[in-house]
């Protein structure tokens, strides 16, 4: 019984918070960190054939690592931080680490008009976040709690309704 309460617990822990990622314990951040360039090459978001080879290429690295939240490394990885490695790794631009403040960058863009490298946000609970990638024909990359590193689709039922925002860095 005991066993069964915790497992409950734990859950509804993980389905209320959500991907959304916390600052570093002893960081007081109150607005989004600057985007900035990694060392090295840089891809012109803008060039929607490339950032779509590019996030093609990191799903087929990292498809099916499961999720973890707070996870950065193919052990396991959270929404939020698998943005800000693909973002990083793939396209040359460092990401705050928390879906709360990748949710500050960039400039807001309608449903219809979403291109490859935007970021999509979805409301997951009460006060959970998700976010992923948009790659093309509605599809987006993301760590899925349920199915690890995955691609979905904005119009499957589930994130339909979740659907929160997008948002564009133009760079």
């Amino acid at each position: 019984m005991k066993k069964s309460i915790w497992f409950m617990i734990v859950l509804l822990t993980i389905g209320l918070v959500g991907c959304s990622s916390i600052p570093e314990k002893g960081k007081k951040v109150t607005h989004a960190p600057g985007v900035t360039h990694a060392p090295g090459a840089k891809v012109d978001l803008e060039k929607t054939s490339l950032v779509k080879k590019m996030l093609y290429e990191q799903y087929n690295q990292w498809k099916h690592t499961r999720y973890r939240i707070g996870g950065m490394s193919k052990n396991g990885i959270d929404c939020s931080g698998f943005v800000q490695v693909t973002f990083k790794t793939k396209l040359g631009v460092i990401l705050p680490r928390s879906t709360e403040f990748q949710a500050q960058l960039g400039e807001s863009v309608g449903k219809s008009e979403l291109r490859a490298g935007d970021l999509v946000f979805f409301k997951t609970g009460w006060r959970g976040r998700h976010v992923g990638v948009y790659i093309e024909e509605g599809r987006f990359l993301h760590a899925s709690s349920t199915y690890g590193v995955t691609i979905s689709g904005l119009n499957e039922g589930y994130w339909k309704s979740a659907y929160w925002k997008a948002k564009r860095l133009d760079m």
